[in-house]
């Protein structure tokens, strides 16, 4: 039996449909664009671009915190702080005024004269009200400062009426100079009390908080300055870096030796860092310059004048007040170490003693000396030393060295009893006591007026440097970028 095979049959597959083609955010999505060479073209330049920004922000922020730094030390608080200083001096003078009108009693041309210092009262009161009402505009928000500013304007108004009714005993009394009766000296402790005790302490304090806030805001902007300086630096070798690698892929693609228009974006770039990099490292030596050689100085200078007025001052209220001398005694020596205080090794802290050791240490002063003395004058030798104003400062110290004499002699007189000689010589009926103290203060305020000057360069140097920045860095960035995209742009039109 024949066994018939069956053939298999045979059955066609389904068509395969056509596959369809990607999209191209797929594509985008899959990464095989960067596998052409015109994609890796349009990447370099997205990169370059975005370094190129990223330089540009850091260089604009940079910039930014330099030219508040700035305008902080140089035209706002800075300069507010030290006019602020006058708040001290004015109401320590107005008392001082008080003092002489009130020692030399109805002699009235002893001194200054009465007149004159009836004057100075009134213009000091004046100056005082007005430096009270910047540090009133100095606080701002600070609710503490305002407070303590609004309180020191109602002490005035309360001193001079303390003063008013001591002023009127004074002429009732009609008395000889430095006889006093019990009565002008009891109104005027009320008065002086008030001021010492109260006013002066207060208007201290404020330049002190005002001073710190603008050491403060120094500190903050010059550490964001040098901070902004190196963040430059990064990023723009970043961008240098991008740009010259994008030169060697081309050259080495195309076979070319430059592409002259990366070429010329390198060249801005690489000069854009460097001169804002310059930039700003000058700035924060102008910043740091107008601080310690500038602000620091000047503030420091008021502040010596200031207490140096006041420890005059208390020369008359030493006479004046017998039952007080001890005190104002010890008032003047401690106002006079907070001026100068000399190396006086074990001795005790008297006034014997530092004039000792002020006459030694002033003596053998050299500009340049690292620690010659402490106080007021100690910071500002270091300053003159480092910006040239040694000469101005030896001076400030041999006409302060005359005054220190001056007031060791009043006071040898009265200890020996002689206080009408003290009277005579403290006002000037017989010594320059009051020229030579103005000659002091006016070679003080010479050497304030140096550093002020020295503050003022710095300011205008660093206000100098930044004219212009604000539009030099996005014109700069748009050129980079316009030179970016005419160098890649021919190389991507040899793919179309």
């Amino acid at each position: 039996m024949t066994t018939t095979r069956r053939r298999p049959v045979s059955r066609a597959l389904p068509p395969v449909p056509p596959a369809e083609p990607e999209t191209r955010a797929v594509t985008f999505a899959r990464g095989r664009w960067l596998r052409t060479i015109p994609g890796q073209i349009r990447a370099y330049a997205v990169v370059a671009l975005l370094a190129v920004a990223a330089l540009l922000g850091v260089l604009t922020m940079a910039v930014g915190n330099a030219r508040d730094s700035v305008q902080t030390i140089g035209h706002d608080a800075g300069p507010q702080v030290v006019a602020t200083s006058a708040l001290y001096f004015s109401l320590s003078d107005m008392d001082a005024q008080v003092a002489n009108i009130l020692l030399i009693g109805r002699e009235h041309r002893l001194g200054i004269g009465y007149d004159e210092s009836l004057r100075l009262y009134e213009r000091r009161r004046g100056e005082a009200v007005a430096a009270a009402v910047q540090a009133a505009q100095l606080a701002g928000r600070d609710t503490d400062l305002r407070t303590t500013v609004q309180e020191v304007l109602q002490g005035l108004g309360r001193y001079e009426r303390l003063v008013g009714g001591a002023m009127l005993l004074d002429r009732q009394a009609d008395h000889a100079p430095g006889e006093l009766p019990k009565q002008v000296i009891d109104a005027y402790r009320q008065a002086t009390d008030l001021m010492r005790l109260e006013l002066l302490p207060k208007a201290y304090n404020i330049t002190l908080d005002s001073g710190a806030a603008v050491r403060q805001a120094y500190e903050t902007k010059r550490s964001a300055v040098l901070s902004g300086r190196t963040w430059v630096a990064v990023t723009g070798a970043i961008a240098l870096l991008v740009l010259i690698a994008g030169q060697v892929y081309l050259a080495r693609t195309f076979r070319r030796l430059l592409n002259p228009a990366l070429v010329l974006a390198t060249v801005v770039t690489l000069a854009l860092v460097l001169v804002g990099a310059g930039l700003l490292s000058a700035l924060a030596g102008h910043i740091r310059t107008a601080k310690q050689d500038g602000f620091d100085s000047v503030l420091a200078l008021s502040r010596a004048r200031a207490i140096s007025h006041s420890a005059f001052a208390d020369e008359s209220r030493y006479l004046l007040d017998p039952g007080r001398a001890d005190t104002y005694e010890q008032t003047y020596l401690d106002k006079s170490l907070a001026v100068i205080y000399p190396d006086m090794g074990a001795r005790p802290v008297n006034l014997e003693s530092f004039y000792a050791a002020v006459n030694g240490g002033i003596a053998g002063y050299r500009p340049g000396d690292p620690d010659p003395f402490l106080g007021f004058f100690g910071d500002e030798a270091r300053a003159s030393a480092r910006g040239g104003a040694s000469v101005n400062f030896a001076e400030v110290l041999r006409a302060y060295r005359v005054v220190l004499d001056y007031d060791r002699r009043m006071r040898d007189l009265a200890a020996k009893g002689d206080r009408a000689g003290a009277v005579d010589l403290r006002m000037g009926r017989t010594s320059t006591v009051i020229r030579d103290f103005g000659t002091y203060d006016a070679s003080l305020s010479a050497l304030t007026a140096v550093h002020q000057r020295a503050f003022d360069t710095e300011i205008a140097d660093a206000d100098g440097g930044l004219r212009g920045w604000t539009a030099l860095p996005p014109l700069a960035g748009a050129l980079i970028a316009v030179l970016v995209v005419a160098g890649v742009r021919p190389r991507l039109a040899e793919f179309r």
